[in-house]
């Protein structure tokens, strides 16, 4: 097979004052034609920085100070910008992680396709309009007359990457960079997401550099595998080779990390509800007027559940299904219209708003991006005392409990003086966590709180929420989209379809026995997944 790419000691520096000198240091790797190459490690690894060097899109400050990368016979890193500009989508193109800020939300789909083939002064807009439909159509988007009219906010997240993969191949690449495409869809439209870009390799004899902190996704789709650590490329080789016998440490750790198909022995857990959800709705309607119909979404439908004092209660499903918007109706940050949310025997549906602040510290929330969450001006101690405080109690204990916290979630009580930017991100979520914590919360709704995080801090973090489970008795409703984490950590899994609850059950009993073909469906499209085969294994053993 004909190589695609090769690149030879390739050198990222970064800017002075940074905590290492270079982002990328010296690191060789070759793409034939037909062939997949996953590029895997943490953040900071340099994964992102090898591809955006590529492309000619590394930030101000940032720059490549050593090294080649030869494509068909040049060295794309020496070409002048204009040289570049036309490979650039014509015969290397990059899908990005978050189609909603690589698409313009001015512009319809169609004419962002088309926009492509102007960009590079191809074809009549005929012809334009004409090839952005068939593209649309290749990719598998359902209605593609529809959706070429469509604007981006228009579309599920699954459909903007599709549309983000029409415009990457509209001038047929022979190279494919995808930077983390599918780190923020669930399982499904993952999987749909994967098996299109396999199909498109196969027909097309792409060669695909595809980047990802996921080793399930690596497992289904890689034909070579490099794994990078804080620039330097730590350990290359076939797929079979990296996953089954790892040489180097740090691909070790990577994969001791990876949450396993193991479901964890069943706890006994304690009968009195700390949260009961009996008939719960919610419905967003939308439009109408004059000669149009309002278009309504019953986003939680007639919902009734429960969670047990100490319990942890996995809410999983597709997006859309509903999942956040119940954990943002159980703290009321939205106001449900019918049913009750009782906690502690408290309906917190039925309080006025001045009822809702004396109650606000029975449940409490922790977010899927906690720098977000956080303001960036005040230091962790005021984040950690605002709402105790805001609640009666006093400032001194509010901060001896802070720290304390602090001490709890592993970040030590020194970290109160700091600022949320001083914090990686697995320690801002720890931050997140201490915050909920120190409102002394019955519950706490963990809405997608590890989604974001590399394997290892995901690990990390998980074994805290366990830890907090059995020393403080914590009740958790933990949302997510990730069922091998829903493994790992809850008691029983809630499945959400459409707003409707369709299963109910224990962990065991939803992962090993599902009775709704949905959940099936949802287990069957996790990356690698083998559910019976892994816990049959640790029966035997």
């Amino acid at each position: 097979m004909r190589t695609v790419l090769s690149i030879e000691d390739l050198s990222i520096a970064l800017p002075k004052g940074a905590d290492r000198p270079h982002a990328v240091g010296g690191i060789s790797m070759t793409i034939r034609e037909g062939e997949i190459l996953c590029v895997v490690g943490e953040s900071g690894s340099g994964k992102s920085m090898t591809a955006n060097a590529l492309m000619g899109l590394l930030p101000p400050g940032v720059a490549v100070d050593g090294g080649r990368a030869v494509f068909d016979g040049q060295d794309v890193l020496a070409l002048p910008e204009t040289e570049r500009q036309s490979l650039r989508g014509s015969r290397i193109a990059m899908i990005f992680q978050e189609p909603m800020t690589a698409l313009n939300p001015l512009m319809r789909i169609g004419e962002q396709i088309a926009e492509v083939f102007a960009a590079h002064g191809m074809y009549t807009q005929t012809e334009r309009d004409k090839r952005a439909l068939a593209l649309i159509t290749e990719v598998g988007l359902p209605d593609p007359a529809k959706i070429v009219r469509a604007y981006p906010f228009q579309l599920s997240g699954g459909q903007r990457q599709r549309a983000m993969i029409a415009m990457a191949l509209a001038l047929e690449p022979e190279l494919l960079i995808a930077d983390e495409p599918t780190t923020a869809l669930d399982v499904t439209t993952q999987a749909q997401i994967l098996e299109l870009i396999l199909d498109l390799r196969k027909r097309r004899g792409m060669g695909v550099m595809f980047i990802t902190h996921d080793f399930g996704v690596v497992a289904e789709i890689a034909d070579k595998v490099i794994v990078m650590e804080k620039g330097i490329a730590v350990e290359q080789g076939s797929a079979a080779a990296v996953l089954q016998t790892p040489q180097h440490p740090y691909t070790q750790r990577l994969l001791d990390a990876i949450p396993t198909g193991r479901l964890p022995e069943a706890r006994r857990l304690e009968e009195a509800p700390v949260l009961e959800v009996k008939g719960l709705r919610k419905v967003y309607r939308t439009g109408g007027g004059f000669f149009r119909e309002a278009r309504e979404v019953r986003a939680v439908d007639d919902v009734s559940l429960s969670i047990a004092r100490g319990e942890v209660l996995g809410l999983v499903g597709e997006s859309g299904s509903g999942k956040s918007t119940l954990g943002r109706a159980v703290v009321r940050l939205v106001t449900p219209d019918a049913g009750q949310v009782l906690v502690g025997g408290t309906d917190l549906a039925a309080l006025s708003e001045e009822e809702l602040r004396k109650s606000r510290n029975k449940v409490q929330m922790v977010f899927q991006d906690p720098y977000a969450s956080l303001n960036p001006r005040h230091r962790i101690l005021r984040a950690l005392t605002a709402g105790p405080i805001a609640m009666g109690k006093p400032k001194a204990a509010a901060e001896a409990k802070a720290r304390e916290l602090l001490e709890i979630v592993g970040l030590g009580a020194e970290a109160a003086g700091r600022y949320p930017h001083e914090f990686s991100g697995g320690q801002r979520q720890r931050i997140g966590i201490a915050r909920a914590l120190a409102m002394e919360p019955e519950l706490i709704v963990a809405d997608e709180a590890v989604s974001a995080l590399d394997v290892s801090i995901q690990a990390q973090v998980l074994d805290l929420l366990r830890d907090l489970r059995s020393r403080l008795g914590l009740s958790i409703l933990f949302i997510t989209h990730d069922l091998r984490v829903a493994a790992q950590l809850c008691d029983r899994i809630a499945v959400m379809q459409k707003g409707r609850l369709v299963e109910i059950g224990a962990v065991h009993d939803i992962f090993l026995s599902p009775q709704e073909a949905y959940t099936r469906d949802l287990l069957a499209a996790v990356p690698g997944a083998d559910w019976a085969g892994e816990n049959r294994a640790r029966e035997l053993a």
